[in-house]
């Protein structure tokens, strides 16, 4: 599969970064928790000019399997999910949106990585709530198993991300935090186009070990590092925004990225992740998930 920058950034006749989706994939569980999400969803997809796919993956129950099997016709749990679904995707569509709403059976877990894939280049929203470290949410787990699923970028918004209107997209700055290795790098290129699509501001944290000692000539060779691995596509514009709006910070990643989102206001939280084994990916997922769920605003994944 092709690389995330080569996917999503193409470069305009201006010479200027363009992102173009063909969808944006908003997963529900239909529940009340879920529509936050989808408000974000319908903002990002009038923003983009995308379609969005409003997207629930369902299992049948046994009595009625048994209905659609032996009676060969459509059972009460699909007609009424059909209907709820329907009536949650006509509250999405507007004037600037066009909501699809495609009711799947399966394991969410599949089924949503397969549409997005299907509808690449696509960015997957969804939501994730009710958990804590030691008690999350179902459909916190599911989200978490889809992010990591999935290679397209997911938008993820936690419990703690405010309620947001159907009129107001609060997204006037973003953070691109970068631990300066490759994973980070690769989604460099995204983070600074997305922003640019948005039309918001982009301020970025660099994070050094809780042991790095903060000393001039190590910060510039990881400023070398990070530049050195970012993709040619439009170098100039991308290290300006570096060299000029870096922040480097020396602690814990986690309870130093929720202080600066508090700190600056920050409206989208964007990271570099890597799925490099399936050992590696539950080792990763708690410090990942944790900070979606703790983050006041939604984060947005890009997977190496």
């Amino acid at each position: 599969m092709p690389a995330i920058s080569e996917i999503y950034v193409k470069k305009a006749t201006s010479d200027k970064a363009s992102l173009e989706l063909n969808a944006i994939v908003y997963a529900t569980d239909l529940s009340l928790g879920s529509q936050n999400a989808g408000l974000f969803a319908v903002h990002i997809a009038a923003c983009l000019s995308a379609r969005l796919l409003v997207v629930h993956a369902f299992t049948l129950s046994q009595s009625a399997l048994e209905v659609e099997i032996l009676q060969s016709r459509s059972s009460q749990q699909r007609q009424d999910l059909n209907a709820l679904l329907a009536g949650r995707t006509a509250l999405l569509t507007s004037d600037n949106v066009e909501a699809i709403p495609k009711l799947l059976e399966g394991n969410p877990q599949k089924i949503v990585p397969e549409v997005a894939n299907f509808h690449a280049p696509s960015l997957i929203v969804m939501g994730a709530y009710g958990g804590g470290r030691f008690g999350r949410g179902v459909f916190g787990s599911v989200s978490e198993q889809i992010l990591w699923s999935s290679p397209l970028p997911s938008l993820t918004v936690g419990p703690k991300v405010p309620l947001i209107s159907s009129s107001i997209f609060p997204c006037k700055k973003l953070l691109y935090v970068t631990d300066f290795t490759a994973a980070a790098a690769h989604a460099a290129e995204f983070a600074v186009t997305f922003a640019e699509a948005l039309g918001a501001e982009i301020d970025v944290l660099g994070l050094l070990g809780a042991k790095a000692v903060l000393q001039q000539d190590r910060l510039a060779d990881s400023h070398k590092k990070l530049l050195s691995t970012l993709d040619d596509h439009e170098p100039t514009r991308l290290r300006n925004i570096f060299n000029s709006k870096t922040h480097v910070a020396v602690g814990k990643a986690h309870d130093r990225i929720i202080e600066v989102i508090k700190e600056r206001s920050i409206d989208m939280l964007v990271l570099g992740i890597q799925k490099a084994s399936r050992f590696g990916m539950e080792k990763r997922t708690p410090d990942v998930f944790q900070l979606i769920v703790d983050a006041q605003c939604p984060v947005l994944t890009v997977r190496i």
